[in-house]
């Protein structure tokens, strides 16, 4: 056995406990598979870098030959897509930039020889956009975790038909039912209305919502709430102080997907919806200008669509890791 002088610091007893250092050559692979991420990263993320640099464009420069990499920033895109306007004669123009009194809005609009006439209809579409599918997303999130509890809690008669049924619903690709809808929704008063959409995102987000709830409940254990019940809670009480919190890394990964497929859905917003209900993604196309194509106002229209959800992802971010990696590792 050996004694405490024996051990010192360079022993051979201690070497043999020490935990062995990183091997170069996995350093190395470790640095290699960093950067390769990093360069992947970057390339995902260069039609987003052109789409900001567009949106603040000038469109004489857009379509320039070369490319312009350096180039001044300026709000024209935005302008032109946030109001309706009209071609102004020379003499018009001239007329208006002698004003002293022109704001800085119009100064950008007459260097284009334009005039505005008002607000476009952008921007209540982008609003609509935010209220169905914010709205269809809570809704799909909350009926989907009662409904997901149930099947991972109870014993209910053929289970396993009612979640394939569920799940069957996500197999029929959007675009076959639209013309069946279309009729069902004029026959009830649902087209081009919010809440009728909000209804229909609901039911196509609940099916999917259903499935990745119940995969995140049923890794709580039960014994959690058969404890809270024996202290004297009842069911609702130990669903929303046992259960719910331990699902919030599950619902906010659920709530980033279910709103991503709302925010994005095209199909049904372009056949169900023409003024009232329109949202943002079928506008977006229809957005050419007047004599040819302004692609910094189209650019600017995308980047105002990307933002909210990157707040919402980047708000959740936290749990949203944390939940899509939930139950990878089993103890």
């Amino acid at each position: 056995m050996a004694t405490f002088e024996q051990v010192g610091p360079s022993s051979p007893v201690l070497e043999s406990i020490r935990v062995d250092k990183v091997h170069p050559r996995a350093k190395l692979w470790g640095k290699i598979r960093a950067a390769a991420a990093i360069a992947v990263a970057i390339i995902m993320l260069i039609p987003v870098g052109w789409i900001i640099r567009t949106a603040f464009m000038p469109l004489y420069e857009v379509t320039s030959i070369p490319p312009k990499i350096l180039f001044s920033p300026t709000l024209e895109g935005m302008i032109y897509l946030l109001t309706d306007d009209r071609i102004l004669s020379q003499d018009e123009t001239a007329a208006k930039k002698a004003d002293p009194n022109i704001s800085w809005v119009d100064q950008i609009m007459l260097a284009g020889g334009r005039e505005i006439t008002g607000p476009s209809q952008y921007a209540r579409q982008l609003l609509n956009s935010v209220i169905i599918a914010g709205s269809s997303t809570i809704l799909s999130v909350a009926l989907g975790l009662l409904a997901a509890y149930a099947f991972s809690r109870f014993d209910v008669p053929g289970k396993g038909d009612l979640m394939f049924f569920i799940l069957s619903t996500r197999m029929l690709p959007p675009v076959v039912v639209t013309i069946p809808i279309f009729l069902m929704y004029r026959a009830l008063g649902l087209n081009d209305t919010l809440i009728g959409m909000i209804l229909l995102y609901t039911v196509f987000n609940l099916s999917f919502s259903v499935w990745l709830l119940k995969g995140f409940i049923d890794e709580i254990p039960r014994e959690y709430e058969d404890a809270a019940m024996v202290d004297g809670y009842t069911r609702f009480q130990a669903f929303m102080r046992i259960v719910l919190p331990q699902s919030l890394t599950g619902i906010a990964a659920t709530t980033v997907f279910c709103l991503i497929f709302a925010w994005n859905e095209y199909a049904f917003a372009l056949m169900l919806t023409s003024q009232t209900a329109r949202t943002a993604p079928p506008a977006i196309p229809s957005i050419l200008g007047s004599g040819g194509i302004e692609w910094n106002t189209i650019a600017s229209a995308v980047l105002l669509f990307l933002i909210p959800v990157v707040i919402v992802t980047f708000a959740l971010r936290e749990y949203l890791l944390r939940g899509v990696t939930f139950g990878a590792i089993r103890k």
